[in-house]
């Protein structure tokens, strides 16, 4: 397989297809329920992409996935790639609304939905599409032996759509091709098998997030094992590492904060472990330095967007005086740093980040302005950047330091929240005369939203008026606590103050 991940471009799933014939009794996936050997794996892969087809399944078009990660899921998402469509898993958290959104942006005739979100949301939801029960795709597929029509890649073929997390309209949908899965993920599992690194992964964030695809897609492609955990839990973490001799995993800070904070941590055998990967959210030098130092095998860093943009790697345990930084771009990747009118900024000087790698998104789904919004043109190349949204300085060893985020995103437990959508949310209230939010730290998810609002006389409470915002909004953007304010902080010319307001929410303790 060495020579083939080699390649500059190749079928993802005739990598699959080498190893099933290479060892067909190792386990390929395996979670509480079920576990599934490589062989059995691509059967079933064959059996669903041929059902998917044989009920309607076009080149190109989506299918929809909804529910808890598990093994049915994964086959599921490499069924829609098998049959030449496109897998478009759908978050959770998002609310009914959101999530028709989703499904109609994609073009989605499939639906594949777990018996919890099924009996959340009722058997009427997306009743125009073909539902299946996750737990029932045994009785669904096509019969044994059965194989799908061939499907050749091609580079611009669309493999999945992502959509991004934290708003409260109908989230963007974020295209990657196959070109770019290949570059991404075949460069990884190529790595491990040089490395001859025995696989065995442990993926514990949803697979609805990019972030899963690092600990789900490229041990696939080395041939490895990945258990799928449908809910992060210390305990089960810990207890799985230990039991499975987990070579490789990936963590959001907040997952890695849970697990130092775990009592018996210590207790458990994690010496199997060699990669350790976190991305996502802020990743402070504190807990990276914990983790250096109480959990074996090396930390890897990654800064980038799920759209795309510069990579930036950080090997923490090669750099332990640099872990103030996210790292310095990875090969194939640029980053630029510019002012606010676009104008490149002096070496350390902080600014607006501006970055391209051969790992970025095709576009948003039938979004081609706010595709244009995201990106930088060159004005002397024409060559399109990623506005990475972040405000950072390079130091004289091109690490790259992140001293504050465009637009006060908010990132709780790996999730991008977007105040302007909550400040909206709270503005529609009848008793709100205006709204802030801010992002505080939080041990728990990282950072959580705190809102703020001056009322008009005779008010509801100002925790009634949050209890009915939060119960339109999705379950990661949730305020913690809305304060009730006499008036906004601002500047001298009118700006609002959101400084004072995280000062304002410390003191108050939220």
């Amino acid at each position: 397989m060495i020579g083939k991940l080699a390649e500059p471009f190749g079928s993802f799933h005739e990598i699959l297809r080498g190893w099933a014939v290479h060892h067909p009794d190792k386990i390929a996936l395996i979670d509480e329920t079920r576990d599934c050997a490589w062989a059995e794996l691509i059967g079933e892969v064959e059996r669903l992409a041929a059902r998917l087809v044989e009920t309607g399944l076009e080149r190109g078009q989506s299918v929809a996935i909804l529910g808890y990660s598990s093994v049915n899921y994964a086959l599921v998402f490499l069924a829609a790639v098998r049959a030449g469509g496109v897998a478009a898993p759908l978050t959770t958290s998002a609310s009914p609304d959101q999530l028709v959104g989703m499904a109609k942006d994609s073009g989605a005739r499939h639906l594949f939905i777990d018996s919890a979100k099924a009996d959340e949301l009722g058997p009427d939801f997306m009743s125009d599409l073909i539902r299946i029960p996750l737990e029932e795709i045994g009785g669904w597929m096509a019969p044994p032996g059965s194989v799908a029509p061939v499907f050749e890649p091609a580079p611009g073929d669309p493999f999945n759509i992502i959509y991004s997390s934290g708003t409260t309209g109908i989230p963007k949908g974020i295209v990657h091709s196959h070109q770019m899965r290949w570059r991404q993920f075949g460069a990884t599992a190529l790595s491990y098998l040089e490395a001859g690194l025995p696989v065995r992964s442990l993926a514990s964030t949803p697979l609805y997030s990019n972030t899963t695809m690092v600990a789900f897609l490229p041990p696939l492609m080395a041939g490895g094992t990945v258990r799928i955990m449908a809910k992060f839990d210390s305990a089960k973490w810990l207890a799985n590492a230990q039991a499975d001799k987990a070579t490789v995993t990936m963590l959001v800070p907040v997952q890695y904060q849970r697990l130092m904070d775990f009592t018996g941590f210590d207790d458990f055998d994690l010496s199997s472990l060699a990669l350790k990967y976190c991305t996502s959210a802020p990743f402070s030098a504190e807990l990276k330095r914990e983790v250096l130092d109480r959990m074996p095998g090396g930390l890897i860093e990654i800064y980038s967007m799920t759209e795309g943009g510069v990579v930036c790697l950080l090997p923490a345990h090669e750099f332990p005086d640099k872990l103030h930084t996210v790292g310095r771009p990875a090969p194939g990747s640029e980053l630029k740093v510019l002012d606010d009118d676009d104008k490149p900024v002096p070496a350390g000087t902080a600014g607006n980040l501006i970055g391209r790698s051969m790992t970025m998104m095709s576009g948003y789904k039938n979004r081609p302005d706010k595709t244009a919004e995201a990106q930088w043109t060159d004005p002397e190349t024409g060559e399109a950047w990623m506005r990475m949204g972040d405000i950072g300085r390079v130091d004289e060893q091109g690490f790259v330091e992140l001293v504050g985020r465009a637009k006060d995103m908010i990132i709780s437990g790996g999730f991008n929240i977007y105040p302007s959508d909550l400040e909206n949310e709270l503005e529609r209230e009848a008793d709100v005369v205006e709204a802030a939010v801010v992002g505080i730290a939080s041990k728990q998810w990282g950072e959580t939203p705190v809102g703020f609002a001056v009322l008009k006389e005779s008010a509801r409470s100002s925790a009634e008026i949050c209890g009915a915002v939060n119960a339109r909004l999705g379950k990661t953007q949730r305020l913690s606590v809305l304060h009730p304010i006499d008036e906004m902080p601002r500047s001298h010319i009118g700006k609002l103050l959101k400084t004072d307001l995280r000062d304002l929410a410390e003191k108050l303790g939220s």
